[in-house]
Formats: structure tokens, C-alpha cells, sequence
């Protein structure tokens, strides 16, 4: 949308992935179930919790059968593929000593199962490819091959992806993985109860976990599943309803195996990033798909939860009535406590049954809430939270962030939508309005180009408003003076380039480059955000004094110049008295000068660009009208403009006026700016003080090199000294060894903190 920009400088809320957002994506197998025994990896070998490997007698390790079994169904159930280095394939694939092949790299569509293939490979049971339907693994050296019969593909309602394999013996065998609670209640046999305590513990330890499971068909279950399944892909119609059916019907009465744990580190800075929006006055909403307890302690981890947060559960709601009675419970228990900082869980089941009949309710637990974690989230669950939030009666604007495929929608539906370019795709970055490469740019966008934007776009309305304001009211009261005859004030070309030449550079320039504070104070101080919240520089109050503005000064610059010019004043050396096109142009004039100096007492940013075209655009106002004025253009009807400015030019009385004037427009301006400034400073007048202290208010140019100097250093450093702002001597700015410069990051203003003495 055209407003997009400015609206990082208006975010109230943060959807979050989790996954590949707030962690690397990069899993590492820590721990196993298997029949309800706990096992850990230990230089390779599956060793069972409390035990140390000990092989000294150099024999290779056994596994038992229900090991065997669960390292099979993890090598077996998933779709990785598989790259060979060119000294490689699959027919020298293997080693005497072990049977692995170093030269051997998966590849997956999803980290988890890489990780947890690789974690098979180095315990023993090793896949090494796939040949048409047959899938090989290799045992401690001894092969065996699985016909793929079928694959039930995962889905985001499901929750878990089968294999259907018919062994070397010739048995059909289902496998199938995915989250414990879309497996455990299918699973009628294994260990349920201590593998379900087992993945609690995974969860609580921040790891990732799988539930693996397994059934055995006999000959006429697996015609009777082949049949459905086959007749359920050929449907012409509901062909994904009939598909959903026949899995459900397929992954039933299954065995369980056990359960995997693994690891998937955080960002760097994503605490410090999640602190810093907080500061900003920005909610986080964290929306993922792990099990709750999983995202607890991620969410802990992270900064997103405190310690000394009180949390909430909205968890295991089986009902509306039973969700209802718990989210008034959850209202009540925020009312009480006035001083805790509250945080609410909730499940995706939960969050179905609230949505549907208490959205009301909900949101004003939310709202209460200091931060939220959405789990067990479907995609389209992670779009309706974000649509809930979007169209409450507050109307805040939302952002959301996330990295792959099942975050798009969500992305979608915020009005502003940024996409991490990680390892799932790019799927989340092609639908996104912003694409970063890390979680930890999130604050600087928001916080200093989120900032700078808005800033730029809410003084780029008003000051158009103002300065036609300006422009056209003279032209209004000129009509009161020359009986409404239709006469105009000023010449048709100046009436033409007004917008064009004479004022549009200053406010173009304004509007890319300005910067009311410092990027690295910006960043070090987010609670500068809540200045610019609200939309309060593009307030109703705001616009009005703008607008008061440009009719006080169209009155000043009318009425001032009608006193001078009244009736049986001679203002030329000759005797003669101004004429209607002199009047015109002295407040044409006055206005052209006055409009720009009021841009420049707006502006704080001074590159030596600014300094151009602001002293620019009045000094090529009177070059041009000398030009226009001073010949006699045989192409023109009329010859009105003739030497008119340059009589003006020639009264000492017109100059008079025009400092008079000018300096009676601006005078009130720059008194309330200082009053304010004195009396009520806001955070960020109070930011940009500290810097003028610091020494980093002084000039630089915007065309940076990646070692910190300047394209047009020798101008700045002129001008600085011209205006006094300080010494350029004291003053170096250079990039941080702790925060290095990124290739792939363009802004002109992703500087790094400025070593700065005082100036």
C-alpha cells in the first residue's frame, strides 16, 4: 500500500514464528524414548540415560529390537534425498569400518528429519538412498532394502507424515511420526503413559519433539487401505476431504516407539530485540506450532516471558462453556493483580473455542497481557489471530515475521508483512513487504527507519498542505481588492512553477533524507517509539495547527505588503508607485522565502545536500525572476513581467518589507519552538540534546563508503565550519568492530555507533 512505510513507525503489535524465526533452524539430535526408556547420543552410540558407553573391547555395539526397530522407522519415515561428492556413489557408498560413507549429504525439506537422519546415521542404521521405490539402509554394514508402497504426506491439520513399506520379508508396515497429539491418541499399544512424560520433560527442556510410531498390516488390511487410498487420490471431486478420511482411517491402532528431543538454538540478540520492542511499547505475540510446554521455555529463554511474569493457561479446553468460565477466571485473576506483569498461554484447540463465540472476551484478557504464545497453531489459525487483533475496535496496525511456507498467510494478513530468509524457502520472503536476514534487524527497522519514515511522511502532508495554503489564500483576498474581476495576484509562470521549481526540491530532499535523532540513539533508546505512536504527528490537532499556520502567514504576507504599498505611497526613487504585478510579486516574493525558511527550521539533519537546494531554491527564484523579468520574450502576448522585479528590487522600502514580513511570520514559530522545547520537551527533544553534548549532532554526508568516509567529506566539513556547528576535528564517524558492516544490508542507514568526542 502507498502508506506502508510510515507504518513502521506505527506498529503496536508483533506476530512472531518461532522456528526459523527466533531460532537458527538448525536442529542437533540430545535425546530419545524408546518403550519408555530415556536414551542419549554419547560419541555416536545410543546409550540409555544414567549409563556410560563402554566399548573397550573394540566389538561394535549391539542394539536391541525395539532400538532397531525405532532407528528403523526414523530412517525410513521421511523424504530426505540424498548428494554424493563426485569420488562418491551409491555403489562405493560404504566403508569396511563402519559402513557409512563421509562423503555422503541430505538434504530435507524440513531440518528435523535432516537432523534426526543424521542422528540414525552415526548410532548405526544408515540410509543411503532411494532407487525408484526402493529405500535402502545399511545396519552396521549389512543392507536391507524397503519397497515404498505409499506416503501419507504431512499437513498442517495432522499434524504427522506415514510411510507404507513393505520389508525384505515381505511384510507391510506403516511408520509414522509427527506430534504427540495427533499420534498418542491413535497409538493402542507401547509404553503411552511414560513416553508422554518423557516428551513433557523434551518440552521442558526447550527441545523439539517427534512421537514415532508403527503398524503392522495384515494382507487383507492393506488391500482393504490400498483400495481407499487409491480410489481417495483418483477422486474428481472433495478429493482433500476424501484424502483426510482414508489417512485417518490408515493411521490408526498403531504401536508406539517412542519419542525424539532435539535442539534448536536461538538467534544471536534476540533477547535484546524482543526487550527492545517491548520498551517501544510494542506487544509480542508469539504464534508456533510446537507443544506448549516446548514454547514455554523457548519463550523464557528468549526474553519473551519473564521469570517473574505471571503466567496464564488457556490450554486443554474441551468446551465453550468450560473455555468461557476459564477466560472470565483469567479476567478476574488480571483485575486482582494490579503490579504483575501478566503472560497468557494458549492452545490451538483452545483458541478455535474461544474464536468462536467469546472473541470479546478474549481480547480483553489479551489486551491485559503483556505477552501472548499461541501454540499448536495451524496457519490459518496464526491468520485469524492476526485478523482478530487487525479489526478490533482500536484498530492497531500489525506486523508479522516468519520464515516459512505455513507463515505466509499470516504475513499476508498484517499490514506489514516481513520475511526471514532462512532455511525453509522463500516462500515467506516472496509474500512478505520486507525481507531480512536475521530476527535482530527487526529492531532497526522499526526503530530507526520505522521512525524516520513516519517522521518524514507526516511533515511531507502537512508542510504540502501548508505551503498551498500559503499560496492560494493572497490570491483569494486579492479578489476582495479588485472587485472580484478575476484579476490575478501573481504571473502565470509563477503560478506555474510555485510547486514545481520554486518550493518542491527543499521538501523532497526533507523527505528522503531527515533524521530528527541519531540512528545509534534511536536503537539504544526504543522508548523513543511511543513518541511517534498513535499517529500522533498526523494527529487532527496537529494538521490544525498547520493548516492556522499557513492561513496566519497568507494573511501576514498579504496585509503586510498591502500596508506598504497603500494608497499615495511612493516607493520608487522616481516618484512612482508600485503596480499591480509588483504588489503581486513582492507577496509571491515574501512567500517563496518564507515557506522555505519555515522547512529549514524543521529540519535537523543537515547534509550538504539540504544546504543546496534549500539556499538553492531562493537564490534560483531571484535568478529566474531577474531572467523572466529582465528580456522581452517575442513569444509571449504580453509583456507584464517587464523589468517588474527589477524595480522591486531596486526600493530599499521592498527589502524592508520583505525581512519585516518574513521575520514577523517565523519570529512566533521559533518562540514557540523554544518555549515547548524549555517547558514541556518531549523524549525525543530531550534525545536530541544529549546528542548535540555527545557531539554527534554534527553534519555528514549521506553517501557513506563501507569504511565510514564520506563521498563528500571536504563540502561537510566547509559548511560545518561555515555555520559553527561544531569542530569536524573532534568528530569520526566509523564502523564497529562489534557490530560489523553486512554486504547484503544497503541502507544508507545501517551505521554503526558513532565514536564521538565531545564538540
Amino acid at each position: 500500500t502507498s502508506d506502508l512505510n510510515e507504518e513502521l513507525g506505527q506498529v503496536e503489535y508483533v506476530f512472531t514464528d518461532k522456528t526459523g524465526t527466533l531460532t537458527e533452524n538448525e536442529m542437533q539430535f540430545r535425546e530419545c524414548s524408546i518403550n519408555g526408556v530415556k536414551y542419549q547420543e554419547i560419541n555416536g552410540k545410543l546409550v540409555p540415560e544414567g549409563m556410560t558407553e563402554d566399548f573397550s573391547d573394540g566389538s561394535l555395539p549391539h542394539l536391541s529390537g525395539d532400538e532397531e526397530l525405532f532407528l528403523k522407522a526414523v530412517s525410513l519415515c521421511h523424504t530426505v534425498q540424498i548428494s554424493y561428492d563426485q569420488t562418491d556413489g551409491p555403489g562405493n557408498s560404504f566403508r569396511p569400518a563402519n559402513g557409512i560413507s563421509s562423503q555422503m549429504e541430505y538434504y530435507a525439506s524440513s531440518p528435523d528429519e535432516k537432523a534426526l537422519v543424521e542422528a540414525t546415521k552415526r548410532m548405526g542404521v544408515t540410509f543411503t538412498g532411494s532407487k525408484g521405490a526402493i529405500m535402502e539402509i545399511n545396519i552396521f554394514g549389512k543392507s536391507e532394502k524397503y519397497k515404498l508402497l505409499h506416503v501419507l504426506e504431512f499437513d498442517a491439520n495432522r499434524r504427522r507424515m506415514s510411510v507404507i513399506l513393505q520389508s525384505p520379508s515381505g511384510e507391510k508396515v506403516l511408520f509414522t511420526k509427527g506430534a504427540e497429539s495427533s499420534i498418542l491418541p491413535n497409538t493402542t499399544g507401547g509404553e503411552i503413559h511414560k513416553t508422554r512424560l518423557h516428551v513433557d520433560e523434551f518440552a521442558l527442556k526447550g527441545l523439539r519433539t517427534l512421537v514415532v510410531a508403527c503398524r503392522r498390516f495384515s494382507a487383507e488390511e492393506y488391500k482393504v487401505a490400498a483400495s481407499r487410498l487409491q480410489e481417495a487420490r483418483t477422486a474428481l471431486q472433495q478429493r482433500e476431504e476424501s484424502l483426510a478420511e482414508v489417512f485417518s482411517f490408515i493411521e490408526r491402532d498403531l504401536q508406539l516407539l517412542g519419542a525424539t528431543g532435539v535442539e534448536d538454538r536461538l538467534q544471536e540478540k534476540v533477547q535484546e530485540t524482543i526487550e527492545a520492542l517491548r520498551l517501544a511499547g510494542i506487544k509480542v505475540w508469539v504464534l508456533t506450532g510446537d507443544k506448549h510446554e516446548t514454547a514455554i521455555s523457548v519463550s523464557l529463554s528468549c526474553g519473551h516471558f519473564h521469570r517473574t511474569m505471571n503466567i496464564l493457561e488457556l490450554i486443554q479446553q474441551k468446551s465453550d462453556n468450560e473455555c468461557a468460565e476459564q477466560l472470565r477466571r483469567l479476567a478476574r485473576r488480571i483485575k486482582e493483580d494490579h503490579v504483575i506483569q501478566h503472560g497468557l498461554v494458549v492452545d490451538g484447540a483452545s483458541l478455535s473455542l474461544a474464536l468462536r463465540e467469546h472473541e470479546r472476551l478474549f481480547m480483553e484478557v489479551c489486551r491485559n497481557c503483556s505477552a501472548v504464545l499461541c501454540c499448536r497453531m495451524a496457519p490459518l489459525q496464526k491468520a485469524k489471530v492476526v485478523r482478530l487483533l487487525k479489526t478490533s475496535p482500536e484498530k492497531p496496525i500489525t506486523l508479522a515475521i516468519g520464515d516459512g511456507a505455513n507463515d505466509v498467510s499470516m504475513i499476508q494478513e498484517a499490514h506489514v508483512g516481513i520475511g526471514i530468509m532462512g532455511k525453509e524457502g522463500r516462500q515467506a520472503v516472496r509474500n512478505s513487504d520486507y525481507a531480512i536476514a536475521r530476527f535482530k534487524f527487526l529492531s532497526k527497522l522499526l526503530l530507526v527507519h520505522g521512525h524516520f519514515y513516519y517522521i518524514r511522511i507526516a511533515t511531507l502532508v502537512q508542510y504540502f498542505f501548508y505551503k498551498n495554503v500559503c499560496f492560494i489564500t493572497p490570491q483569494f483576498l486579492y479578489q476582495f481588492f479588485c472587485l472580484f474581476s478575476q484579476q490575478t495576484l501573481y504571473d502565470s509562470v509563477y503560478l506555474t512553477l510555485y510547486n514545481i521549481c520554486f518550493t518542491s526540491l527543499p521538501i523532497l530532499v526533507y523527505s528522503l533524507f531527515e533524521q530528527l535523532v541519531h540512528p545509534h540513539v534511536l536503537q539504544s533508546k526504543p522508548a523513543l517509539y511511543r513518541d511517534i505512536s498513535k499517529n500522533s504527528l498526523l494527529s487532527f490537532k496537529t494538521f490544525l495547527y498547520w493548516t492556522f499556520l499557513g492561513f496566519s502567514h497568507a494573511f501576514v504576507f498579504f496585509f503586510g505588503s498591502y500596508v506598504l504599498m497603500g494608497e499615495d505611497t511612493s516607493l520608487m526613487g522616481n516618484g512612482q508607485m508600485f503596480g499591480n504585478w509588483t504588489f503581486g510579486t513582492l507577496v509571491f516574493t515574501v512567500m517563496v522565502i518564507t515557506v522555505t525558511l519555515k522547512l529549514a527550521l524543521e529540519t535537523h539533519f543537515w547534509t550538504w545536500v539540504n544546504h543546496f537546494v534549500t539556499w538553492g531554491s531562493i537564490v534560483f527564484y531571484f535568478i529566474f525572476s531577474l531572467f523572466y523579468g529582465g528580456i522581452i520574450w517575442p513569444f509571449l502576448h504580453t509583456q507584464d513581467m517587464y523589468f517588474v522585479f527589477v524595480q522591486l528590487l531596486s526600493s530599499g522600502s521592498a527589502w524592508f518589507a520583505i525581512i519585516i514580513i518574513v521575520i514577523s511570520c517565523l519570529f512566533p514559530d521559533v518562540i514557540k519552538k523554544i518555549f515547548y522545547r524549555q517547558v514541556q520537551p518531549t523524549n525525543t527533544q530531550k534525545a536530541q540534546l544529549t546528542e548535540m553534548y555527545q557531539g554527534i549532532s554534527c553534519m555528514d554526508s549521506v553517501c557513506c563508503f563501507s569504511d565510514g568516509e564520506t563521498a563528500c567529506a571536504a563540502v561537510g566539513r566547509v559548511v560545518d565550519q561555515v555555520m559553527g556547528r561544531c569542530d569536524p576535528s573532534c568528530v569520526s564517524r566509523s564502523w564497529s568492530d562489534v557490530e560489523p558492516f553486512y554486504s547484503n544490508d544497503r541502507s544508507i542507514l545501517t551505521l554503526s555507533p558513532v565514536e564521538a568526542a565531545q564538540c
